[in-house]
């Protein structure tokens, strides 16, 4: 954080001591101390009278503090979109290689099995569309950027958001034709091995 950082400077600039500082913003010296060495951080009441001392808005005081607050919020969001992805990947790949031996070796308790490992699969899909959507992220290259802790710049993003159509298209299509492939080859097997 940033924060102490900012105290210790407008306080020097004001040639105020730590301890005249102190008595303007009603705490210790030692609190001042704390704060200037990162050791602790001022409550709000205490930011206000800091940034009033000072004369700046809180704003300006803490500004340093909130980008580094975003950025760690961002890196725990990405660190959860990452997982999500990755679970959802895993049950997916897991659901379509086990119906078939499920089914063939348990019937219909292998069904439920791999119905059940389908609709986790579903779940952490939704919450991948969720996150995708608060994050306004939907083409490939907006989710790579992302994955990769970048954002698009606006001339990027528009392009980008003028893709969006065709790319939903195309991802219609090609699950239309992946569920066809899956049909026809769950046919050829009960043709060949049950009939």
């Amino acid at each position: 954080m940033e924060l102490h950082t900012q105290i210790k400077k407008y306080r020097t600039s004001l040639n105020l001591s730590q301890e005249e500082l102190a008595e303007k913003v009603y705490v210790t010296r030692q609190t001042i101390s704390n704060w200037e060495n990162n050791k602790s951080y001022p409550d709000i009441h205490s930011l206000l009278l800091l940034s009033s001392t000072f004369n700046i808005s809180l704003d300006q005081l803490i500004k340093g503090d909130v980008k580094i607050m975003k950025e760690e919020i961002n890196k725990s969001d990405l660190k959860q979109f990452n997982r999500d992805g990755a679970i959802f990947t895993v049950l997916l790949i897991l659901s379509m290689v086990s119906v078939v031996p499920l089914t063939v070796f348990l019937g219909f308790y292998g069904l439920i099995i791999a119905c059940l490992i389908w609709g986790i699969s579903m779940f952490y899909a939704l919450r991948i569309e969720k996150f995708k959507k608060k994050n306004d992220i939907q083409t490939y290259k907006e989710i790579i950027s992302f994955t990769e802790g970048k954002r698009l710049d606006e001339i990027e993003k528009a392009y980008e958001y003028g893709k969006r159509p065709y790319q939903k298209l195309l991802l219609a299509l090609a699950s239309g034709l992946i569920a066809f492939i899956i049909c026809m080859f769950f046919i050829w097997i009960f043709k060949s091995y049950i009939f």
